[in-house]
C-alpha cells in the first residue's frame, strides 16, 4: 500500500486552497531497469477531489506526470471545518483515498 497523501486545505478569503502531495512511483513504461528490461508502466490515471462528499474536480492523468505528483485546486463556497477528500486510481487497479478538514 502507498503512503498517505499530504493534503493541506486552507481558507483564503471565500475560497479554499487545496494542496495535495501524492506518494506514487509513476513509471512511464519506457525506462529500462538495471537488468536491462523495461520497467512496466504504473501511473495514476484518475484523480477526484470532493468537498463534503460532492466531486468538485476530476483529472485524467497519464505516464507523463512526475513521480510523487503535486496537485493544487480551489473550492468556492467552502467553509472552515468542511471535509476535502482526494481519491486516485492507477492503471494497475490500485487506489487511495485520504481526507482533510479545511482550516
Amino acid at each position: 500500500m502507498t503512503s498517505p497523501m499530504r493534503i493541506r486545505a486552507r481558507m483564503a478569503g471565500d475560497v479554499a486552497d487545496v494542496r495535495v502531495l501524492m506518494a506514487h512511483e509513476m513509471e512511464t513504461g519506457t525506462r529500462k531497469g538495471s537488468d536491462g528490461k523495461i520497467v512496466p508502466a504504473w501511473f495514476i490515471q484518475e484523480v477526484v477531489g470532493s468537498h463534503n462528499g460532492k466531486p468538485v474536480m476530476t483529472a485524467q492523468w497519464g505516464p507523463a506526470i512526475s513521480k510523487n505528483p503535486y496537485l493544487q485546486f480551489k473550492i468556492k463556497g467552502a467553509k472552515a471545518g468542511d471535509k476535502v477528500t482526494v481519491t486516485w486510481k492507477d492503471n494497475k487497479g490500485e487506489s487511495r483515498t485520504d481526507e482533510a478538514a479545511i482550516a
